[in-house]
């Protein structure tokens, strides 16, 4: 079975992912995956610099992260072309990775995809757990976290589908908004509910 693990930026999913790991439950992260595809030499990272031209890399060639993400958080017509570059790529290998989990017997895979519903990736997986912090603390967190300005911060949030909307979509819900104790009774609830055995 496959859960698709979303949330918004800064409600701590990477809390819950740290979390399933240690339980021994396989997460495969889209992005950790979309850093890799964009590495000099693979197929998106021609496409990005064929579309967005060099000035978007570093001396090293590699990708200059804040100058693109500059570029398509202020143009979503840009952030939809390189959502059509590296998503496709980034899907691919996510199932591939998700069959290899399943062949070594994980009676369950967590696919970490911050934009399962902005992408439409529902059909990807069997069921979707949130994870959730009121937006006010989302904003605060950000902002601490990324050292962002609040209409920075503001900015990236209104990209993303608004948190109390996925949290009306999922089937598993993690509130992420007290303390880490309490986040992992839920992800102890959810494995249960899913009737899986800790590994670890």
């Amino acid at each position: 079975m496959i859960i698709g693990l979303t949330g918004g930026i800064a409600t701590g999913k990477s809390t819950v992912t740290g979390m399933l790991r240690e339980r021994g439950i396989p997460v495969i992260d889209a992005d950790q995956i979309a850093r890799e595809v964009v590495e000099p030499g693979k197929p998106a990272y021609e496409a990005i610099v064929r579309h967005f031209g060099r000035d978007i890399l570093l001396p090293d060639k590699t990708l200059n992260r804040r100058r693109l993400g500059e570029i398509v958080f202020s143009d979503e017509a840009e952030r939809q072309k390189l959502n059509a570059i590296v998503h496709p790529e980034v899907r691919r290998v996510m199932l591939m990775e998700a069959k290899a989990a399943e062949q070594n017997g994980a009676p369950v895979v967590f696919m970490d995809i911050p934009l399962l519903f902005e992408s439409r990736l529902q059909h990807m997986v069997d069921k979707i757990a949130v994870v959730y912090a009121p937006p006010e603390m989302q904003l605060a967190r950000m902002m601490e976290r990324d050292e962002l300005d609040e209409e920075q911060a503001k900015k990236r949030l209104r990209a993303q589908l608004p948190i109390e909307q996925k949290k009306q979509e999922a089937d598993f819900l993690i509130d992420n908004s007290r303390t880490r104790e309490e986040t992992a009774r839920q992800v102890d609830e959810m494995l249960a509910a899913l009737g899986v055995e800790r590994r670890s």
